[in-house]
């Protein structure tokens, strides 16, 4: 069945919009009546880099892309200066940005997986990695496999967009509105300010977020009126460190607080947490298995993607994907402790930079913080630290004066080979997904 015959069929009533905000609203009729809107210089099969958010237009034609057989790969504004990259790397034949259509290329580039997909008939999404550990690749999901774990009944309640237009999160989170009848609310903007006022006026229930966003809400001093209508807060896309999660269960006492798991290769998982303030978790969810190897977190997905369309595949001969995520577990709960690519080796002892930045984060005036391995002739390697304070210092010398106080406090809190031989205070930021950078 068609896509938006399918979601028309599950809908209660197609005239409720189910996207809502500032930017006005859109229903399933809204949808359908436009189905029919200018797409002929588009083939089904065609690879469609669509620029957008979540926005009326923007999901309107996301819907009527993949209804129509089209191969998506959603983009942000935000990433405007990698865009050229992106269609070159998804091998994109249009781009549509604005509601206009244009044509990049008449032949059809030669690849495995985009032929497998025309050859099908069957619509595509195509997300890109955040490229921190290289350039971004391109990960190649069909409609059918990625549609069908949103197919189960679930509760759906009003659900904040934080995630992007071009995240496998944000994605998660507009399917999973769309086939459970819910409703999902438009960012007036992405800062503290202006998306913690959504909440309020929209009666958001559930707000997906990042922990940096999460600390950027503590410090900024907002969550000192709860919104009434706030049920749940997800958190995910990074680590999250126990300070800080101590602290929104203290100051959101009636909020539930549940961590999230998932990857673009693999899409998003089910998770349970131990405990509201619990950084243990068990992720599974139909067709899910996990496994720890060599304190590694390894995945088996039904769901999981066709593969990159620019790189080998990193599944293993048993459909087993190494997540890079280091991983402890107590029965049948895991913890997130770190990425494998992370780890600095200190002559011979291991560090984990996610426990030095969770020190730092501890201290007072510390905003974010950032650890890393540096060369170091004798060690290998040895520590280095950046950290974001709540106020900026006034001068060269109060940078110095706060850094020795954060390093003689870290020398109390670490094992001697895991405190930072050099700190620096510098302007950490958040991307566009406010995660930190």
């Amino acid at each position: 069945m068609p896509l938006l015959a399918e979601l028309a069929a599950r809908a209660p009533d197609v005239g409720r919009p189910f996207l809502l905000g500032r930017g006005g609203t859109l229903s399933l009729r809204d949808v359908l009546q436009t189905a029919e809107a200018d797409f002929s210089a588009l083939r089904p099969g065609d690879v469609v880099a669509l620029v957008g958010g979540f926005d009326p237009l923007s999901i309107a034609t996301l819907l009527r892309l993949l209804d129509a057989g089209m191969i998506v790969a959603p983009l942000t504004p935000d990433t405007a200066s990698q865009h050229e990259q992106f269609l070159r790397t998804a091998q994109a034949d249009a781009l549509i940005s604005q509601g206009r259509v244009q044509r990049i290329r008449e032949t059809r580039a030669d690849n495995e997986i985009l032929n497998q997909l025309r050859e099908s008939g069957e619509a595509g999404l195509i997300l890109f990695t955040s490229g921190t550990t290289g350039a971004p690749k391109a990960i190649a999901h069909g409609a059918d496999k990625f549609l069908a774990r949103y197919r189960t009944p679930r509760k759906a309640q009003r659900t904040l967009t934080f995630l992007r237009f071009d995240h496998i999160g944000g994605i998660n989170t507009l399917l999973h509105i769309l086939f459970n009848g819910g409703e999902a609310v438009m960012p007036s903007a992405f800062n503290p300010e202006a998306l913690w006022r959504d909440v309020h006026d929209f009666s958001v229930e559930l707000l997906p977020a990042s922990p940096t966003f999460l600390r950027l809400l503590l410090l900024g001093g907002f969550v000192e009126k709860i919104p009434p209508s706030l049920k749940l807060v997800t958190y995910g896309t990074e680590r999250m460190d126990q300070g800080t999660l101590d602290a929104l269960c203290a100051a959101l006492p009636e909020v539930d607080f549940r961590q999230t798991y998932g990857m673009s290769e693999l899409g998003i998982l089910r998770v349970k947490s131990r405990a509201r303030d619990s950084l243990w978790m068990q992720v599974g969810g139909e067709g899910v298995e996990t496994r720890i190897r060599d304190g590694c977190l390894e995945i088996r997905a039904a769901n999981r993607m066709l593969g990159y369309l620019d790189a080998p595949c990193p599944f293993d001969g048993e459909g087993w994907h190494k997540t890079l995520d280091m991983a402890e577990s107590d029965g049948p709960w895991l913890r997130i402790s770190g990425r494998l690519g992370d780890l600095v080796n200190v002559g011979g002892l291991k560090v984990m930079p996610a426990e030095v930045e969770q020190a730092a984060l501890s201290l007072p005036g510390v905003l974010f913080a950032r650890a890393f391995g540096a060369a170091n002739p004798l060690t290998g390697q040895h520590v280095e630290l950046v950290c974001r304070m709540v106020s900026k210092p006034a001068g060269p010398d109060k940078e110095r004066e706060i850094a020795g106080r954060l390093l003689n406090a870290l020398k109390d809190m670490l094992p001697p080979y895991a405190v930072p031989r050099r700190i620096r205070l510098e302007e950490l930021a958040p991307s566009h997904r406010m995660k930190l950078q």
